[in-house]
């Protein structure tokens, strides 16, 4: 089964990381994940830009687009892993070892029921 994990934070906690932590940061979150893609289990991953850049498309019809995610939360959705794992607690064990290198962090860990391919959408060139 594919499970998105999602990664939550505190955004201006983020922000407020100067480039060597965030660096610092990154680089073992890019360890976990190199473990994880080769045991197989990690698919597409993205880290998403600041909240103020988003848009939201609302309403009826062809809808209104209003400027950021409006959430009401504390933490804000700042990236996602795509995983295949046979048992909701392999997916758990495998949030464990991101919040492990990241561990203000927040994962909400979710079955996907539809995926759709990209069939090379968003490859670079190598």
């Amino acid at each position: 089964m594919l499970y998105a994990i999602l990664a939550y934070h505190v955004e201006d906690e983020i922000l407020s990381w100067t480039p060597e932590e965030d660096t610092a940061v990154v680089t073992k979150v890019l360890e976990v994940q190199a473990r994880m893609r080769t045991s197989g289990h990690l698919g597409p991953a993205a880290r998403l830009d600041e909240t103020r850049k988003a848009r939201t498309l609302r309403g009826p019809g062809a809808g209104m687009v209003l400027d950021g995610p409006f959430a009401e939360t504390k933490e804000q959705l700042l990236g996602f892993h795509l995983m295949e794992f046979d048992t909701d607690d392999e997916a758990i064990a495998a949030a464990r070892m991101l919040r492990q290198v990241n561990p203000t962090a927040v994962y909400e860990i979710r079955p996907v029921k539809l995926y759709v391919p990209a069939d090379g959408f968003g490859a670079t060139p190598g």
